[in-house]
């Protein structure tokens, strides 16, 4: 496909000119290698770029990480950051998942510990932790319980006992952005997520045992407890049916109100309000409210990940070495300082399909993380691998500190089933040592690793950018998939 409109900024770094498209208020830039171009030009995700860079009060440039394709009015693998004085807020922005996220969670077992007993720990976990589509968890919550959950998200959790009180240095914001309003998330939106938390759900979002296969720089991976041969688990969900209520009302009633606001978008999907109007605070208290679930849902599912452990191997997750690394967000929209042209500006960061990579030295990293940089997880299929990385100082200075996400898809989920139906994946997965336990009829072939792109291409990208340095790389040995 014709590539001549674009400028190559360096080997992993192409701009999209502001000469592209009428109403481009900055330019476009992309993080890929040459050769991952291609797939990215056919899939016309370059074009939303380009339409996120006609929203008014966006700083610097419209982005877009390797793992790029086509979403919800912003790209999936979006970034942009928005002026908070004349910038606006977009839910198309954040995503219809709002945070979702993936943590991982580190052990003192080695591969050779696991192995005799795989099989049995990935049967606990998959009956422990409940999945699949429209899957209810064992917790139901009261209105009030569901209030404080939106309110405090991980501090709720672990306050009723589904963790510990050091889970909280190792996540995102601490588990709660404290400017949530329960109030602004809809009583349809509560009904949907009151039986939700401690579930899994369906699609990409999976929960696997890994183990790492290598280890890239040894110093940090020591720091944060990391080994080659290290038996890990991962997990990968969001804000269930609470978080896509949320972004799906507030989508609806913003579209009519675009001419109130003067706006004229080359997409209706980019639907946003300025961030300092009545319903742009209202949609952002919601987000912050069903982020909080999301942080809470990712707590309470890696307390049954620990109890699955110590039944598996009769010890308590403490003797078991079962510290949090880290939990990111991977959907969310963020008020954070950052240095542009010099200067320091406070802007709203829209991170859609996007992990935040903050280097070394920035004050919102506990002290524990303040002297590596951010670790910065980045999950794969469930055939290939997964990695660790860490934040970086270039980050800071070309993406608002954001990098990767995950592979990215190569292939719809209905062209997925189309072309893999009658495979036995399970059975090619455990010809490779993986043991695979799902919901639903189409999952696996919705999630065959070749519907996705190489996660080891995405993260060459985003390391030969410059904007995330690898740490360690893990291999899955069990999944569980809704």
């Amino acid at each position: 496909m014709d590539r001549s409109f674009l400028k190559r900024i360096s080997d992993y770094c192409w701009e999209i000119p502001k000469t592209f498209q009428a109403g481009m208020r900055v330019p476009g830039r992309i993080y890929a290698s040459e050769r991952m171009l291609d797939h990215i030009l056919r899939d016309n995700a370059f074009k939303q770029v380009a339409n996120v860079a006609t929203l008014p009060g966006i700083v610097k440039y419209s982005m877009a990480m390797p793992d790029i394709h086509w979403g919800y009015g912003f790209p999936i693998g979006g970034v942009a950051a928005m002026d908070v004085n004349t910038g606006v807020v977009s839910p198309g922005g954040v995503g219809y998942d709002i945070n979702c996220g993936v943590r991982l969670v580190r052990t003192n077992l080695t591969h050779k510990d696991v192995l005799p007993r795989l099989k049995k720990l990935v049967d606990e976990i998959f009956k422990n932790v409940p999945c699949g589509v429209g899957s209810t968890g064992k917790l139901k919550l009261t209105t009030r319980e569901l209030d404080e959950v939106l309110t405090y998200g991980s501090e709720w959790a672990i306050k009723n006992g589904f963790g510990w009180s050091e889970d909280l240095e190792a996540t995102e914001e601490g588990g709660r952005m404290n400017f949530a309003e329960p109030g602004n998330v809809s009583r349809r939106a509560k009904e949907r997520g009151h039986d939700q938390l401690g579930t899994l759900g369906s699609g990409n979002h999976f929960l696997e045992v890994q183990v790492v296969s290598e280890v890239y720089d040894r110093k940090i991976a020591e720091q944060w407890g990391i080994f080659k041969g290290q038996v890990t688990v991962m997990i990968h969900c969001g804000s269930r049916g609470l978080g896509h209520q949320v972004c799906d009302e507030f989508e609806r009633r913003l579209v009519p109100m675009l001419s109130r606001f003067g706006l004229n978008l080359p997409d209706k999907q980019l639907a946003c309000a300025p961030i300092n109007s009545d319903i742009g605070k209202e949609y952002l208290g919601a987000m912050a409210a069903a982020a909080n679930f999301a942080w809470a849902n990712r707590q309470v599912i890696m307390h049954w990940v620990r109890e699955s452990f110590e039944k598996v191997f009769g010890k308590n997750a403490e003797a078991l070495g079962m510290n949090l690394v880290y939990d990111v967000a991977h959907n969310i929209a963020k008020f954070e300082t950052h240095t542009v042209d010099g200067k320091k500006m406070k802007l709203l960061v829209h991170r859609k399909g996007a992990t935040r990579a903050f280097a070394a030295g920035r004050q919102e990293l506990s002290a524990k993380y303040r002297a590596t940089g951010q670790p910065v997880i980045i999950p794969g299929d469930m055939g290939r691998a997964s990695f660790l990385l860490v934040g970086t100082q270039k980050a800071m200075e070309e993406t608002f500190g954001s990098t990767c996400h995950g592979a990215g898809r190569y292939m719809s989920r209905k062209a997925a089933v189309r072309k893999n139906r009658g495979r036995r994946i399970d059975k090619e997965l455990a010809a490779k040592g993986i043991y695979i336990r799902w919901v639903g009829r189409d999952t696996l072939y919705e999630e065959a690793p070749e519907a996705y792109k190489d996660v080891s291409d995405v993260v060459e990208a985003v390391e030969g950018a410059g904007i995330s340095r690898k740490i360690a790389k893990l291999k899955p040995i069990g999944v569980v998939k809704g």
